[in-house]
């Protein structure tokens, strides 16, 4: 039976906005945005595999990360959803960019949070994929609440430390509602490990493409300006003191800029220097988006 992938729908705007939650997320990791983007998109939200209400694949490793790709367009074909505007985080965004890169046909821009097209080294992938392997031990062996314990004391999730409480516990209650085995298969599905290589093919992708990051996630913003030397028409936004999960640390900032981003009207390459004057995007400069910017 092939790979069913849960969703569900909000909001009443005229933009469809396909959202990809990141490892140890589901579909309500952007509920706290809903006040902000309810009147302006018509979400798709999905529980990724080994998430929320999501099976693990059938098959393992890299077939099982296409596997999840079939079925992220397969909730597009059920929704009759032609062409949607696409964002994901973290592990979402690499899974999001995978889908861009598989089937550019279905999505009109891409969003990507902290995401990165892979690793470029056989050797690396290796390496990657025992560390996922002992991290999905871990979960097995150690159990759901002292991995989490584990995650969320990374520097990688320093920003998040400094949420207010209600905040802190909503997110912890909505990531120990996964399960140790989920999660242990998620990493064996979707890890970076098994991820395709996309560094050689992101000069071919020609979506509008926005690039988010946190300035203290100095890692992933390098990741950024790399892709963004490579994407042929792409904007960079670096928030100030985040790290990993600018959704998160600074929600509102956060969800003005993606509106802003899937709200300016766009233009196809040889229009871009007459329509300089109607882009906003990303900062509002007006300038067209033929080079990477970044805006702070």
């Amino acid at each position: 039976m092939a790979l069913r992938m849960a969703y569900e729908t909000w909001g009443e705007g005229s933009h469809p906005l396909l959202l990809v939650h990141g490892f140890t997320g589901s579909r309500t990791s952007f509920d706290h945005l809903r006040a902000h983007w309810s009147p302006h998109v018509r979400v798709i939200a999905v529980d990724l595999p080994g998430h929320g209400q999501t099976p693990l694949p059938t098959r393992p490793g890299r077939d099982g990360f296409l596997e999840t790709l079939d079925a992220l367009f397969g909730v597009l074909d059920e929704l009759n959803v032609r062409h949607t505007h696409l964002l994901g985080y973290s592990q979402g965004a690499r899974f999001a960019l995978a889908a861009a890169m598989q089937r550019p046909e279905r999505f009109t821009r891409l969003i990507l949070e902290s995401g990165s097209p892979g690793l470029h080294r056989r050797q690396a992938r290796t390496e990657r994929r025992v560390k996922d392997s002992e991290l999905a031990l871990f979960l097995r062996q150690k159990g759901l609440t002292a991995f989490m314990d584990y995650w969320e004391a990374l520097p990688l999730f320093a920003g998040l430390r400094g949420m207010p409480e209600e905040r802190r516990e909503s997110l912890r209650a909505r990531r120990l509602a996964n399960t140790a085995e989920g999660l242990a298969g998620a990493l064996e599905c979707l890890g970076l490990g098994v991820q395709p290589d996309y560094w050689p093919e992101l000069q071919r992708q020609r979506l509008p493409t926005l690039l988010l990051t946190g300035a203290l996630d100095e890692k992933f913003t390098l990741t950024a300006r790399r892709m963004a030397e490579e994407l042929p028409v792409v904007y960079r936004r670096t928030f100030e003191g985040c790290t990993h999960a600018p959704h998160l640390e600074v929600p509102e900032e956060y969800a003005r800029e993606v509106l802003s981003f899937v709200r300016t009207p766009w233009y196809d390459a040889p229009e871009f220097e007459n329509a300089a004057s109607d882009m906003g995007a990303a900062g509002g400069s007006g300038e067209p988006p033929v080079r990477s910017r970044t805006s702070q």
